[in-house]
């Protein structure tokens, strides 16, 4: 896996598509102008460790573009993935804040596009603007939803396939339907989605054939599709 070194910077906040999905997108303009002034912003292909577990926390990553995933692992090699990070969303906010070492691992699914904030250049910018303090408290409270979700899901589902079910449901939550059903790029692994929902590998592949004879999702190369949402909600007990 590669991991970056140097960061560059790139197009401005009040220019970029994304912006309004983010926490600190919406932010009034002398504090967006403010915010931009400290950041670097650069791109990383599939594979990029942007920082690891144990790792000291240099500053806080805003996810403009693309996805990764946030996992931990045990000492014994073993792996969960607790959240796949999307569009707007701040990593390494916690540790930064805490000046605590980093809680998880975060590598890019796919070509990212990430903004950096040195962490006494970003501890200096929520002191001096009230409404970035706020956004960052949300954030923070999102990320122990997010926490206790995975936790319910994990815990508290009754079989593999319900787990795999709620799964493909939550990745394909934003994607817009057509035809009836909706699509989605699957850019995790077999092994990645077992590292997801607390199974292994093969539970996974065995359990996406099950849901395929049953007509309720299909597989076209990395491309998921699922025929009616709502057929699958009720398989998973949504």
């Amino acid at each position: 896996m590669r991991r970056p070194s140097e960061l560059a910077t790139g197009e401005s906040c009040q220019t970029c598509k994304t912006r309004k999905e983010g926490f600190f997108c919406n932010l009034p303009p002398a504090a967006l102008k403010a915010m931009e002034s400290i950041r670097f912003t650069t791109t990383y292909p599939g594979g990029a460790v942007l920082f690891a577990e144990g790792d000291a926390p240099r500053g806080v990553m805003v996810l403009c573009k693309g996805r990764a995933k946030v996992s931990v692992a045990s000492g014994a090699g073993k792996t969960l993935i607790l959240r796949v990070a999307k569009p707007g969303e701040v990593l390494a906010l916690h540790s930064v804040v805490s000046n605590q070492p980093c809680q998880a691992t975060v590598e890019t699914l796919e070509p990212c596009q990430v903004s950096f904030f040195r962490r006494e250049d970003f501890l200096h910018f929520l002191k001096e603007h009230s409404e970035a303090s706020l956004m960052a408290a949300q954030q923070l409270s999102a990320s122990y939803e997010t926490a206790c979700e995975q936790v319910r899901s994990i815990g508290l589902s009754g079989s593999a396939p319900e787990k795999l079910a709620r799964f493909l449901l939550d990745w394909t939550a934003d994607a817009k339907p057509s035809g009836g059903e909706v699509r989605a790029v699957l850019t995790l692994t077999h092994e990645e989605i077992g590292q997801m929902i607390g199974t292994s590998r093969e539970t996974v592949t065995r359990t996406l054939g099950e849901l395929r004879n049953q007509r309720l999702v299909s597989l076209k190369g990395s491309m998921l599709v699922v025929p009616d949402r709502d057929a699958l909600e009720t398989f998973a007990g949504v």
